[in-house]
């Protein structure tokens, strides 16, 4: 038989976890939103920022199984890292 604590701590534990992956995700979405409005020239560090974002949210709706929140946020990666490709070449 299950331990019904610990089972309730668990679930406490992953809970706090998500809810710190989303608070994380949400400060560098939030970011690079800074940068673009007030810092326009600064296109690779709004990518990196808005990378670090998007993969806050593709792991935490991962750990969720949110699978339109994966692929939403899978392109958002795709689209950063493609961004940031551009700029290199």
């Amino acid at each position: 038989m299950v331990d019904i604590l610990a089972v309730q701590c668990y679930n406490t534990h992953m809970n706090k976890t998500n809810e710190l992956i989303q608070w994380a995700g949400t400060a560098f979405i939030l970011a690079m939103y800074v940068i673009s409005n007030f810092f326009p020239g600064y296109d690779d560090l709004r990518n990196s920022v808005a990378l670090v974002g998007a993969a806050c949210f593709f792991a935490w709706s991962y750990r969720v199984a949110n699978k339109q929140q994966m692929i939403i946020n899978g392109v958002a990666i795709v689209l950063c890292v493609v961004g940031l490709l551009r700029a290199v070449g």
